[in-house]
């Protein structure tokens, strides 16, 4: 299972991990790309740890908007998050997520960093962090 930083700059480091719960102290202040789905058990694991911003992916929504809920659940809680498209990156590879991912939904703490729907994942957080 991938955990991997892919770009530490001096805004921070941008962190690949098959599964949120990965997620450890070595990870504060990281934006975190989970290739776990976006739904609220998810969203409790990136609460563990102060992220900068984590990106699930959006695993098509799911049953009653499911796949996405963490993001909600998340600006709730002050902490920026987004999903990938199901459909640009594979579920539980985060490494596809990075190379190839396309964000599909963003709550308004990612916004204020400058995410948008339709952002190019490895580009975005690039610039974000350096």
């Amino acid at each position: 299972m991938l955990k991997k930083t892919v770009v530490d700059g001096k805004g921070g480091k941008v962190v690949l991990m098959d599964s949120i719960t990965k997620v450890n102290a070595d990870d504060e202040g990281a934006v975190v790309v989970s290739a776990s789905h976006g739904g609220t058990s998810s969203g409790e694991f990136a609460l563990e740890v102060p992220l900068k911003l984590v990106v699930f992916n959006d695993a098509g929504g799911g049953k009653d908007d499911a796949g996405i809920a963490a993001l909600e659940m998340l600006q709730g809680r002050g902490v920026a998050a987004a999903t990938v498209a199901h459909t640009s990156g594979r579920i539980g590879d985060s490494l596809d997520m990075w190379e190839n991912g396309v964000l599909s939904h963003v709550n308004a703490k990612a916004q204020e960093l400058g995410l948008s729907d339709g952002d190019e994942v490895r580009d975005k957080l690039t610039n974000l962090v350096t």
